[in-house]
């Protein structure tokens, strides 16, 4: 089962990829471009509910952790809809330069996301016991190849 880190980490790296994809479609391909986004947006949102609802299962919380589980809960929910792409055609007009600082202040979007994100569980963490901590360490390490070095060395 993938863990939360891994999840949070695919799906950022897609939202970043997404957000620096400038290839040129028609009218078309980017309505079937959208709907196939907005699918897998979908997708993903039912997956990290999933992953979110098994992990606060594993960690058998006490009832006075509800409340930092529940802020955790919110921070990383998956926004309604999608970081929206910079416009080909105005894209298009642009110099070098001028793309090269929209795709800066998508980055810089993407990483305020991830701040909160990261502040988040952090706080979380700093709730859990020594136990619950283990079983947070080990479900999201597999997101960051925990399995796989574990069975390398």
């Amino acid at each position: 089962m993938k863990s939360l880190r891994s999840f949070l980490i695919t799906a950022g790296v897609l939202l970043g990829f997404s957000g620096l994809s400038f290839a040129q479609t028609t009218p078309a391909s980017d309505t079937h471009h959208s709907e196939c986004s907005e699918k897998m947006h979908l997708h993903m949102g039912q997956r990290h509910a999933q992953h979110l609802s098994a992990l606060k299962s594993k960690l058998q919380l006490q009832s006075s952790q509800e409340q930092t589980w529940s802020t955790f809960e919110k921070a990383m929910q998956i926004p309604k809809e999608p970081m929206p792409h910079p416009d080909r055609a105005a894209l298009e007009k642009m110099t070098t330069p001028e793309r090269l600082d929209q795709m800066q202040a998508h980055k810089e979007k993407m990483d305020v996301r991830m701040r909160k994100n990261s502040d988040a569980t952090k706080s979380f963490y700093a709730t859990l016991t020594d136990l619950q901590k283990k079983v947070f360490d080990a479900e999201t390490a597999h997101g960051m190849g925990g399995e796989t070095h574990r069975h390398q060395r």
